[in-house]
């Protein structure tokens, strides 16, 4: 089975909902058998290279000064409670992030996708860590060890998979971040709480993996009568 995640490293949704897809995985008895690929999905990539602060924005979208206290606040605290703390959903600056998303893509060829995706947000909400140069994205290719991550950035040799992951995300009906699919039977636009994540993923478990038939028996009763 696999899970395919559609996300940003700015969103403060995403960031928790990578925490809690390994925290549903990791208490599940078939977990391990669980495919998570990260795919990209831009947000913003038209804010400038050397970024601006998550208020900054609120302005520049138009949006209420209230979305700090009302959306933005209470990601923070649902992080705290699940465990994933510091996560700074207010204090950080954002920039466009489409050479974090190759780097991403670059990692996930070398086998690592799921790791330094993490990695990513940790830094990001973790640190307030500014991603949007290409210095700024290598300091952090070797601070996680991903080996020839400069000759990957500078050829731009994934910037195709990039804007196709987006494409494909719109075209199954994504609006935005994240957007999960469940081995290709759910699409879950936006964040899902712990209980309804570990709840879809059962169910996509379930009809992936149906029950073997062992043996037969004598009679059966059917909607058309019993044999």
């Amino acid at each position: 089975m696999k899970i395919e995640f559609w996300s940003d490293i700015v969103c403060p949704y995403c960031g928790l909902m990578d925490h809690r897809i390994h925290q549903a995985l990791g208490r599940l008895p078939y977990g391990d058998r669980v495919q998570v690929i990260h795919r990209s999905f831009q947000l913003h990539p038209d804010l400038p290279r050397e970024g601006v602060t998550q208020r900054e924005l609120i302005k520049m979208a138009g949006a209420p000064p209230t979305t700090v206290d009302q959306v933005l606040r209470p990601i923070e605290r649902q992080a705290k409670e699940e465990g994933l703390t510091p996560y700074r959903a207010v204090d950080r600056t954002l920039g466009p992030t489409d050479l974090a998303h190759e780097l991403l893509a670059y990692a996930t060829d070398q086998g690592r996708g799921n790791e330094v995706w993490t990695a990513m947000f940790r830094a990001h909400f973790g640190q307030a860590r500014k991603l949007w140069t290409e210095d700024e994205v290598l300091d952090f290719a070797a601070d996680v060890g991903l080996e020839g991550a400069a000759e990957a950035l500078r050829s731009r040799r994934y910037r195709g998979r990039v804007d196709a992951d987006q494409r494909q995300a719109l075209r199954l009906g994504a609006r935005g971040a994240p957007f999960l699919v469940f081995d290709g039977r759910f699409a879950v636009p936006g964040a899902i709480g712990a209980g309804d994540l570990r709840a879809i993923i059962d169910r996509a478990w379930n009809e992936s993996n149906p029950l073997p038939v062992v043996g037969g028996a004598d009679g059966v009763c059917t909607p058309d009568g019993c044999d």
